[in-house]
């Protein structure tokens, strides 16, 4: 054995990275994994009207949810609208990004300051004001009526087409910080290389901008996906008991029928669909960064 390997062998191990994390770790354990394990064991358990949560184990939760049509459209309305959010945020979130990365202050701390304003807004303050302008007597189908537009009212309450409107107004910021994030490692002065070399907008659009602005937006789509799909408090005030998605649905088996078991399984289902998502995404993020930074 030569003297090298003896010394790698014997070399000790320094604690205090492992010391520093622990504390995080077990907060990290304690709010976060017992409770999910502690869900997942839920979903596994029994449930009878007349006798309620029974200690027999079983997929039986699992199996009706994957039998049941009604569940099927319940998780497909869910994704319908996290996509369409998706898209709409980087539809309205990229440009916005690119206009405060070249802002200059104080018109940037402004314009940044009224594009991050929907987050210091509670959510439950927020999503109501949304109804009162939805309603059929509300500012929005007023002006729209004023304006000649329609001639009676739009159904925004208790549609999807509310709740999208809704949740892409707080989501939004998301997209804008992860985009300008990506935008603050490009050099404005490639921009202007490219122009005095005589490059159309078009051209210098796609083989300069989207390239560096192409990992910020995938961050941002996963985030405003995850947070969208699980979202709670808008499509409960917005869509009502008639427009269900998975979280209000697990709400009402926790909470109405007090079916835990039954409200565990959508739960843990939804996670499961997200986590999937989130991990092939971030695989293309990854993948996209090591192309455009190499």
């Amino acid at each position: 054995m030569s003297a090298a390997t003896f010394d790698r062998r014997n070399e000790r191990v320094p604690l205090a990275p492992y010391l520093l994390s622990g504390p995080a770790l077990l907060v990290l354990g304690t709010l976060l994994v017992i409770p999910l394990v502690a869900t997942a064991v839920l979903s596994l358990h029994s449930f009878s009207l007349y006798k309620g949560i029974q200690n027999v184990y079983n997929f039986d939760n699992y199996v009706d949810i994957f039998s049941d049509p009604y569940f099927y459209a319940i998780y497909a309305r869910t994704f319908r609208i996290a996509l369409i959010v998706t898209l709409l945020s980087i539809l309205l979130g990229a440009p916005e990004a690119y206009i405060l990365n070249r802002m200059r202050d104080p018109w940037r701390s402004g314009f940044l300051l009224v594009v991050l304003g929907p987050l210091f807004i509670s959510v439950i303050s927020r999503t109501l004001g949304w109804a009162l302008l939805f309603g059929s007597t509300g500012l929005v189908n007023q002006g729209l009526v004023a304006l000649g537009l329609i001639d009676r009212p739009l159904q925004f309450m208790y549609s999807e087409t509310g709740i999208v409107i809704a949740l892409t107004h707080v989501l939004v910021p998301f997209m804008v910080i992860s985009v300008w994030a990506s935008l603050q490692r490009l050099d404005p002065q490639i921009e202007n290389a490219a122009l005095s070399l005589g490059a159309p907008s078009g051209t210098i659009l796609r083989r300069i901008l989207l390239p560096q602005v192409l990992p910020g937006v995938l961050s941002g789509s996963i985030i405003v996906f995850a947070l969208a799909a699980s979202a709670f408090a808008t499509p409960a005030i917005i869509g009502g008991r008639r427009l269900q998605v998975a979280a209000t649905l697990a709400y009402d088996e926790f909470l109405n029928t007090l079916n835990w078991p039954l409200g565990a399984a959508i739960a843990m289902l939804l996670l499961v669909a997200i986590l999937a998502i989130i991990v092939g995404c971030n695989r293309l993020v990854e993948r996209r960064y090591a192309q455009v930074f190499e």
